[in-house]
Order: C-alpha cells, then sequence, then structure tokens
C-alpha cells in the first residue's frame, strides 16, 4: 500500500509584515522557533506535525533540511529588518531535531548569529529522543552553543511505552541525561506523560522516582490526551484499550507534584516544574507571555505584536516555496484587542504568578470570586489584585480558564 502523504497544500502567497506589527518589536522579547518534522516511526498518540520517510517519499529530506531551514531564517532576517529583534531564545523541536547530525544543527544556530543580534545569556534549547544522542553528539551541541536539552521519557515502564508506540527502552531517558549534563549542560528537562491506558499507580512513582534520580533541574509532566485521527484513537474507539479516567489523572498530577516538590522542584506553570528560576524554560515562558516569536519550519507558528502566521504543513511544499525564493506562509490572522486581551487571561492563569484581576472582564472578576469561594483561586492573591490557581485549581485549570473568559 502506498503510504506516502499527499501533497495538499494553498497556493503560494506574499508575506510582509505590516508597520502595525512592528510596533513594539524591540521592546518585546522575541525568540526564534525551529521545527525539525522527521520522526523514525510514527507514535501512536502523536498529533504533531511529523513524518516518517515513508510517509515523506521524494522530495523532502532529511539531508537538506538544515540549508532550507536556513533559508527561512534569512527570509526572517529581511522581512524583520531593518531594525531587527534581539534573540533572547532559540528553541529546536518537533518531530525528532536529533534525527538530523548534530553539525546540522550547529550550523542552523550559527546562522541565527549571523544574521541576528543575539542577547548574551541567550537560551538554546533543543528536544531530543534517548535514542538518537550520545556523549559525542551532546558534547557537539554544547560546543556550539546549546544550552539546554529537554528529553522525552514519557514513562519508565516498558509496557506503558509500548501503548504509547515510544521505542527507546526504559532508562535510556536518564542515562541520556547524565551523558548530556556530564558534556556541560546546565540545564537538562525530562517529560512525562501520564494516564496512559494500562499505567498503574506503582509504574507512575516509578516513573517519578526515575526522574529524580537523574542530573535534571526541570520536570515537565502532562496528561495524555487522546487526539482524533490518531492511532491510540482508534484503537480506544475500537475497544482494544480504555479510554484515560479523569479521576485517575487527577490521582497521577497530585502525585507527580508531591513527589516533585519534595525534591525540591516548584511548579511555575501548570505542567511544569524547576529547581529555580534559572532552571525555568524561558522559551516556553515567552509563549507564555505572548510575547512574540518567528517559528521556522513546516507547519510552523509565529506571532509578532498580534499578528499571527503559520507555514504550509508539508515538508516538500515547504522547501519548494523557500527554493523558488517565495514564502512559506500559508495564511495570517490579525488579533483585535479583545482577542490579545483573552489569550492574555488563557496563557496567564496557568503561571504560578497568575495575573493581575483588572486583566478579566466584569463578567470574569465576579466570577474570580466565586471561584476564590469555591478554594480554585487563592483568597491572599485576590486580595491582593491577582488570580492565582490554588493547588486544587491546578486540577481544574481549564475548566476554570473557561469560566474567567466565556
Amino acid at each position: 500500500m502506498n503510504t506516502v502523504l499527499p501533497l495538499l497544500e494553498t497556493p503560494p502567497r506574499a508575506f510582509e509584515l505590516p508597520d502595525s506589527a512592528r510596533e513594539g518589536l524591540a521592546r518585546t522579547p522575541f525568540g526564534l522557533y525551529v521545527h525539525v518534522p522527521f520522526c523514525a516511526t510514527r507514535c501512536g498518540y502523536c498529533d504533531f506535525n511529523t513524518y516518517t520517510s515513508d510517509e515523506l517519499g521524494p522530495g523532502a529530506n532529511r539531508a537538506e533540511y538544515a540549508g532550507t531551514a536556513i533559508a527561512e531564517l534569512r527570509r526572517a532576517a529581511e522581512t524583520l529588518g531593518p531594525d531587527l529583534p534581539t534573540v533572547s531564545t532559540v528553541f529546536v523541536g518537533g518531530g525528532t531535531p536529533t534525527l538530523l547530525p548534530a553539525d546540522d544543527l550547529a550550523a542552523v544556530l550559527a546562522e541565527v548569529h549571523r544574521l541576528f543580534p543575539v542577547a548574551d545569556d541567550v537560551e538554546v534549547t533543543t528536544e531530543a529522543n534517548p535514542e538518537t544522542v550520545s556523549t559525542a553528539y551532546f558534547s557537539r551541541l554544547r560546543e556550539a552553543g546549546f544550552t539546554r536539552v529537554s528529553l522525552g521519557m514519557q514513562s519508565a515502564a516498558e509496557h506503558v511505552l509500548a501503548v504509547l508506540d515510544r521505542r527507546h527502552t526504559p532508562g535510556r531517558a536518564v542515562e541520556a541525561a547524565h551523558e548530556a549534563r556530564a558534556t556541560g549542560f546546565e540545564h537538562v528537562n525530562l517529560d512525562l506523560i501520564y494516564g496512559t491506558p494500562g499505567e498503574t499507580d506503582a509504574d507512575w512513582a516509578a516513573s517519578l522516582d526515575a526522574v529524580l534520580s537523574g542530573p535534571v533541574d526541570h520536570v515537565s509532566a502532562y496528561a495524555l490526551i487522546v487526539e482524533e485521527g490518531t492511532r491510540l484513537a482508534r484503537r480506544i474507539s475500537r475497544g482494544e484499550l480504555p479510554m484515560p479516567d479523569d479521576d485517575v489523572l487527577a490521582d497521577r498530577y497530585e502525585q507527580a507534584d508531591a513527589t516533585l516538590r519534595s525534591a525540591g522542584f516548584d511548579w511555575y506553570e501548570v505542567s511544569n516544574w524547576a529547581t529555580s528560576d534559572a532552571a525555568r524554560c524561558r522559551h516556553n515562558e515567552l509563549y507564555w507571555a505572548n510575547a512574540n516569536w518567528w517559528g521556522v519550519g513546516p507547519g510552523a507558528h509565529s506571532h509578532v505584536s498580534g499578528l499571527r502566521w503559520w507555514n504550509v504543513k508539508h515538508p516538500a511544499a515547504y522547501a519548494d516555496r523557500l527554493a523558488a525564493g517565495g514564502s512559506p506562509v500559508q495564511d495570517t490572522e490579525l488579533l483585535d484587542d479583545a482577542d490579545r486581551a483573552l489569550e492574555t487571561v488563557m496563557l496567564g492563569l496557568r503561571l504560578r504568578e497568575g495575573l493581575p484581576i483588572d486583566q478579566l472582564s466584569d463578567v470574569g472578576r465576579r466570577r474570580a470570586e466565586d471561584s476564590v469561594v469555591r478554594g480554585l483561586l487563592d483568597p491572599a492573591a485576590h486580595e491582593a489584585g491577582r488570580a492565582v490557581l490554588t493547588d486544587r485549581g491546578r486540577l481544574l485549570a481549564d475548566a476554570i480558564v473557561r469560566d474567567l473568559t466565556d
């Protein structure tokens, strides 16, 4: 059977940054995201814009991808110029960025430094699959200027990894974290997923213990979301696996928070814990603050001063447009003041610091008072003029966000 995914994209369109989006560009924190769309295999729960070699077919290959991403970086510099913003963070994500040679990632970062002013304390992160890295690989990234690595661990239980279609072996993620630290990475994150069908309380406890056995200063833990169209969703719909239980997910979250807190980690966003302010992921904080970033790569999203745009999704279409000297942008959206205010609330409420109550609507402020009574928002913070989630509120964060923004 032919598994190559069809190339269905909109016609090319011109893209220029309007003057209205340039206002405040130099004063707002700015980051670069580089999307690497390749994976060795497709995980059953994943709906990201990623592709295996069988799905791509000819016209889009890993060997040429760094050069294609660099072509968009050059277009970004031209579009943003002449007063280029200073890059404070760079995040290479995917997909599996570490399927590319370390020299390719180094070349992309070198081009960032050539094209843009870069902060002296720039944070440079790459995501990594534990099976695709080594001490030598990490050493090359450190030499190139990478400062942070985020390893996908998901679970320490082999049968849980099998349900998720993860191909790394239990223990390899923590081993890779040790390799990263040994080569000079001060900031190392491990990603976990909880609530996978078949995962037990003991499995989750073992995963948390495994994370804490490694030299990490940051942990991300996400509830499993069954995305429509994924292999996992199909297996659940056929009755092969049960749907994740909301009560179990809440128990897992509380277990994670208690375990991490006792080990010196504090939450700073609902799904993220760090040992210090310096250990926080500054690139993600840039998103949560609704700041500015340019997303490089197929399907990547960007935002500058209320203008949002996104690239064509298929890597072949993305590469073809750049090779022809055109823009990879598929479409744009200009947010109005109401949209931006709504997003500020939606993102800010998930942070430990919360947000000023006066950023809520009149209805939102009344509902915030009710949330304090219900134990979902901190009463002392509310008295001081801020909406801050309580521990119980974090379990219902999405519902509270909807309640205060409807």
